[in-house]
């Protein structure tokens, strides 16, 4: 039987955001990072509900809408795989990009300038919806890209006139038991 991925989920009680969604938001940042791989099993829902003490149907219910996205697939009696990968060039992670390491750089300078974590957040926020919203000519931006809720620098979903926004969630670690179920 195939290992379940290394990827916890982080539930911030306090967030505003459904479980649910964190769970989500917290498996496509996992996917775009290249921390969840085509072929990986998600945790089962017995394994994430140990980690997280919460309700196995939101469990459910966070992987059905993966599924329903086509990003993961349940196997009867063996769990819930990945299907494919989130992000821009096939087989390229975001996690591996220079792009990272000179966003890594600059949110250094920004924490030793004094800025709080939220601050930081909120200034990528603005500068990337502000990118986004000239680069493509379309309007405001609406907090989507791609058709998706944008995922922040903190794993937080950011969209205007959504509930979405997660600020200090990690990249999931999850194993689904539920599915073995399905």
């Amino acid at each position: 039987m195939a290992e379940s991925a290394a990827v916890e989920f982080r539930i911030d009680r306090r967030s505003g955001v459904a479980t649910y969604l964190q769970i989500v938001q917290q498996t496509k940042q996992a996917l775009r990072l290249g921390v969840l791989e085509p072929g990986d099993r998600l945790p089962t829902a017995r394994e994430v509900v140990e980690a997280t003490a919460i309700n196995p149907n939101t469990v459910l219910k966070a992987y059905r809408e993966l599924e329903r996205e086509g990003l993961v697939e349940a196997r009867r009696g063996l769990g819930t795989f990945v299907r494919r990968r989130l992000g821009g060039a096939a087989g390229a992670s975001a996690a591996d990009s220079p792009l990272r390491a000179e966003l890594a750089d600059w949110a250094r300078r920004a924490r030793s300038a004094g800025l709080e974590k939220d601050d930081v957040g909120a200034l990528f926020t603005a500068v990337l919806e502000s990118t986004y919203e000239s680069a493509h000519g379309d309007g405001p931006y609406e907090g989507t890209h791609g058709g998706e809720p944008y995922e922040g620098p903190c794993g937080g979903a950011h969209g205007e006139g959504t509930s979405e926004g997660t600020h200090g969630t990690t990249p999931p670690s999850t194993t689904h038991q539920g599915d073995q179920d399905r």
